[in-house]
């Protein structure tokens, strides 16, 4: 059995919340030794970990870091390592002795990568704010929603984790390759209002193009086209449906009987809203289950909408293991997968043992005891 991609690689997060965990979990779901310095505490996380997938297979050690003695013993930890990862306001780790200058002076080839909303220069830069408000000035929040209506957060999917957490999970990659190959450190400058831009690239294109148009709910794939939408089931559950391409549409079309040359204008906007209207009422007059069972073996591009408990016990999710549970936590497992190097399977956070991992991190006893342990 192959070693898991990242393994040979530490990294030192620094405790937070929301994307820089994420950023933690996705390298130490792929091997990485990721060492978590924690608040002061009987357990890591302070007891969230217990329960809290993001800080799945971590070590933790507990520093108080307003302690000049925590922050020597920070410094020493981190010359040992590849990378950090934390996600405070830009200035403060500057002001806590253990800014990029300070820990890359001690590692020349560290990379240190830094979490945000707003980045870490520009007006807003030292502002407060959440994923709704950072995917708010990249334009991102202004194309979800249905015509008509205010702009819907995708919960803090696309600024937390798909704009923030993945792209410095990436971006750390990216900087340890080139430190790999020239012994340089450097800093990643992860931002959400960077990252979820990002995300939005191909309705750039689409807006270059002249087939976007800025109302939300009008274009293709934001609720507004008959064949891209959920409907609602006589059940009071939901379908997806996405017959875009011409020969999945005309499978859509077989299933449901829609035989009248109404339907064969499929990219005719104008359309558009009545073809929705009379199929909303066509899947409100059928089960969830009996459309499942109607289209299946069809390509058309459908899926039943499935919440949590559902989708932990689908057949195909099952089949392929997408979900696991760990700690007593049912929660998503480890992916990508890789045709040779296995993922860590998901362990929950244990009482922490500070003493034994600063001593396995090269520090005497004298050290260990001189930080409270």
């Amino acid at each position: 059995m192959s070693t898991p991609p990242l393994a040979g690689i530490r990294i030192v997060e620094f405790a937070g919340i929301g994307p820089g965990p994420f950023a933690g979990m996705m390298l130490a779901d792929h091997g990485a030794e990721v060492i978590r310095i924690d608040r002061p505490g009987k357990t890591q996380g302070n007891g969230v970990a217990e329960k809290d997938p993001l800080l799945r297979n971590r070590k933790s050690i507990g520093m108080d870091l307003k302690d000049p003695k925590a922050i020597a013993a920070v410094r020493k930890i981190v010359k040992g390592a590849d990378a950090i990862i934390e996600g405070f306001r830009p200035g403060v780790m500057e002001r806590l002795g253990l800014g990029p200058d300070v820990l890359i002076g001690d590692n020349p080839k560290l990379v240190y990568g830094r979490m945000t909303g707003w980045g870490q220069y520009g007006p807003m830069a030292p502002e407060p704010g959440h994923d709704i408000n950072y995917i708010a000035i990249s334009g991102a929040l202004h194309a979800f929603g249905r015509k008509g209506e205010k702009p819907t957060p995708p919960i803090n999917l696309a600024g937390d984790f798909g704009g923030g957490g993945m792209f410095l999970a990436y971006g750390m990659l990216a900087a340890l390759l080139h430190a790999a190959r020239t012994g340089e450190g450097q800093v990643v400058d992860a931002a959400m209002t960077d990252g979820s831009a990002v995300l939005m690239t191909m309705m750039w294109g689409f807006r270059g193009m002249g087939r976007w148009a800025d109302e939300r709910g009008t274009n293709l794939l934001d609720t507004a086209a008959h064949f891209y939408d959920t409907y609602e089931t006589s059940d009071g559950k939901f379908i997806s449906l996405g017959a875009i391409e011409p020969q999945f549409y005309a499978e859509f079309r077989q299933v449901m009987g829609l035989s009248d040359d109404k339907w064969s204008a499929q990219m005719d906007q104008r359309q558009w809203p009545a073809l929705k209207d009379e199929l909303t009422a066509l899947f409100k007059s059928k089960t969830r289950a009996d459309w499942v069972a109607a289209f299946k073996g069809h390509d058309v591009c459908f899926a039943p909408v499935l919440g949590f408990d559902e989708a932990y016990e689908d057949e195909h999710n099952k089949a392929r293991g997408t979900f696991v549970e760990a700690g007593g936590i049912k929660q998503p497992a480890p992916a990508p997968r890789y045709s040779k190097s296995p993922t860590v399977a998901p362990a929950l956070g244990a009482e922490r043992q500070d003493a034994a991992i600063l001593r396995e991190l090269g520090f005497d006893d004298t050290e260990v005891a001189g930080l409270g342990y």
